[in-house]
């Protein structure tokens, strides 16, 4: 006898964590398109405009930038194991869980690991790195754009100087930043920079685009073996997405009709609109919290990425009742801490839909209920009228 299986219902909530983000109903659509082949014109079409398109975000003129599949660790894989073999030098500023991750990768290809920490919550103490690899040959200076896991945007600029010295590959992490929080890959001298789909570009996750520099192409193609994953091999996906359109996987077709509409409707905005959105969110959602009484993880304004809000459980509070109140009665989601700060902070993502005022609004709205109900007393309307001087400004 066939066995029947019910079909589920999924829950609509409003996510407002760190990633997956909101989708925006033109790409949900986008995903039902008919899927045709890899080499149908029509898609060879999409992709040539999600080329141009993320060459737009990313803010570069590489040839060499496509979404790769897989989410965004697969971007951080392919960034770090296409460039090192085995003895190579790599150094990662390490400020978190993300970070800390490609200090994993790097030993798994064999590179020789050169790791500076700094304590979470703050950006890096950039004599320490300098002094860390002072007279080292270093392939590939490796660092965390919006360290998703503390909230943490690490200026960049300041580290195209550094590589430079070193004569090493500057490589990024963007995953939780592009289309969130203004990024110039060309102009920070960002070598290899990638990013996924599902934050700030409004997209179901699935996706991570890439885009390659031309000193980091170079080393790519001078390389002294094959690179270790056939999978997330650069120099031949690269013939797939450039003129030769060599076959190398049968690309998520669906997914590509996904990231084509997310990046229209970025653009559509206009970029630096985009980031204006996040960074006056941002500004709102911290004026309101801390009107309520509570505290930021991140103290230094400066360091605050825009799209990933930390925020300090109080004293004798239970994070994980507040997240249940928040999911049971609004159908908001927000994450708890990962790592070392499990149970220490909240992480509230403003990335994409979610960056705007009606929904930071909702937000200090509910969390004010929840707060109230686990014994945290807040101000009465404190948070949304602090958020709604800032937006009515």
């Amino acid at each position: 006898m066939p066995v029947a299986f019910p079909s589920i219902t999924i829950p609509k909530r409003l996510l407002m964590g760190p990633g997956p983000s909101e989708v925006d109903p033109r790409v949900y659509h986008a995903m039902t398109q008919p899927v045709v082949g890899y080499l149908d014109p029509t898609l060879l079409q999409v992709m040539d405009q999600i080329h141009t398109m993320l060459r737009t975000v990313f803010c570069t003129r590489n040839a060499a930038t496509f979404p790769l599949p897989g989410t965004g660790s697969a971007g951080m894989e392919a960034s770090l194991i296409n460039f090192i073999e085995p003895g190579d030098e790599v150094a990662v500023i390490v400020g978190g869980v993300f970070a800390a991750r490609m200090c994993e990768m790097v030993e798994r290809c064999g590179g020789k690991l050169i790791r500076t920490d700094h304590r979470p919550g703050t950006t890096a103490d950039l004599d320490r790195v300098r002094g860390a690899i002072r007279g080292k040959k270093v392939k590939v200076l490796a660092a965390v754009h919006s360290e998703t896991s503390t909230g943490v945007c690490q200026p960049l600029e300041p580290l195209k100087e550094i590589a430079r010295e070193a004569g090493a590959l500057l490589v990024v992490d963007t995953v939780s930043s592009l289309g969130g929080i203004p990024l110039q890959v060309d102009a920070w001298g960002v070598d290899v920079c990638y990013s996924g789909s599902q934050k700030c570009l409004g997209c179901p996750p699935g996706l991570a685009p890439i885009t390659i520099g031309e000193r980091a192409v170079e080393v790519l193609h001078h390389r002294q073996r094959p690179v270790q994953s056939w999978y997330l091999d650069l120099s031949m996906i690269e013939k797939y997405w450039g003129q030769e359109r060599r076959y190398h996987h049968t690309p998520p077709v669906s997914m590509l009709y996904a990231l084509h509409e997310a990046l229209r409707v970025v653009l559509e905005e206009d970029l630096e609109a985009v980031w204006a959105r996040h960074q006056q969110c941002h500004r709102a959602l911290v004026r309101g919290l801390e009107a309520m009484g509570l505290k930021m993880f991140v103290e230094k304004p400066e360091a605050r990425a825009w799209t990933v809000n930390t925020v300090c459980v109080p004293d004798g509070v239970d994070e994980a009742r507040v997240r249940a109140s928040l999911g049971d009665r609004f159908g908001i989601e927000i994450a708890p801490g990962i790592g070392e700060l499990r149970g220490k902070i909240w992480r509230i993502g403003l990335m994409g839909r979610t960056a705007n005022a009606p929904l930071v609004l909702l937000l200090l709205n509910a969390l004010e209920s929840a707060l109230g109900e686990n014994g945290f007393s807040c101000p009465r309307g404190a948070g949304v009228a602090a958020a709604e001087s800032l937006f009515h400004a």
